[in-house]
């Protein structure tokens, strides 16, 4: 599978706009994590918990929209995006959506 954040890849064609292909995850907290972030947020830094979970999170939605861009036969995903949603106090979800498309 071939993964873009742009509009197009370069020396190849697109045949066919298969359709959005999209993968989340919702993540909550545990209270470890949130036991040594607010030790960091009283002494500064990085609280590398969180951002540990977040890269994690990011990856399963990947995975995911992989998956659903399988099932459409999809060659490609082009215009990559990320977003996240506060669910709750506590959790969020990653949403990564493309565009999948089969390629000549």
């Amino acid at each position: 599978m071939i993964l873009s954040t742009t509009e197009s890849i370069p020396n190849r064609e697109i045949n066919e706009v298969l359709g959005i292909a999209r993968g989340s995850t919702v993540r909550t907290r545990n209270v470890a994590r949130d036991i040594v972030a607010q030790i960091k947020n009283i002494i500064g830094g990085e609280i590398e918990e969180y951002t540990k979970l977040q890269a994690y999170a990011r990856e399963q939605a990947l995975e995911r929209m992989i998956i659903d861009a399988n099932k459409l036969n999809a060659d490609a995903i082009l215009n990559i995006r990320f977003t996240t949603s506060v669910i709750t106090q506590g959790a969020s979800e990653i949403l990564a959506y493309g565009t999948a498309v089969s390629l000549k």
